[in-house]
């Protein structure tokens, strides 16, 4: 497992409307909880470069107002989400996955407790990711309805490989 520093920087954080509209919106997103903690996490495609030096996950953190009515209290938590996060990131860092945390409980916990919590929540989306990724059938050619030939499921358009002739 490579190591990582233990910083956050703005390509660990999400912050794109299209990539936070498709983590929430369902599909190929699957959450989890750990009480107080709900993590919602999906597959997300990277760029070579990108992934090259650092981390490939991703991540935001969201505590809803309904929670904690005053920010301080709400800042509070999302900072102590975020150092659990940066403490614990070696363990999903080396897969491309988009995590979101939201706060579930209406009190404040301590450090130790959130701290506890996250290796709990990473470490199991961390086993469901690479279950997932060995389960994916490797990049073999298939052919869709239209008799197109594509490499890789996940984007079918960008790996056109031949069109058959159909007589």
């Amino acid at each position: 497992m490579p190591t990582f520093p233990s910083t956050l920087s703005k390509e660990e954080r999400i912050y794109s409307k299209k990539l936070i509209e498709a983590l929430f919106q369902g599909g190929r997103s699957r959450s989890m909880s750990a009480f107080p903690l709900r993590v919602v996490y999906m597959l997300h495609e990277t760029h070579s470069e990108e992934t090259a030096v650092g981390p490939r996950s991703r991540f935001l953190i969201s505590v809803p107002k309904r929670c904690f009515k005053r920010a301080v209290k709400r800042n509070r938590v999302k900072r102590q989400v975020r150092e659990a996060y940066r403490h614990h990131k070696s363990i999903i860092a080396e897969y491309p996955v988009a995590l979101a945390f939201i706060w579930l409980d209406n009190r404040l916990r301590s450090s130790e407790d959130v701290d506890a919590r996250m290796i709990s929540l990473l470490r199991r989306v961390a086993e469901r990711v690479s279950a997932t990724e060995k389960a994916r059938p490797a990049d073999q050619p298939q052919t869709t309805q239209d008799g197109t030939t594509t490499i890789s499921e996940t984007n079918p358009s960008a790996n056109v490989v031949e069109k058959e002739e159909r007589s």
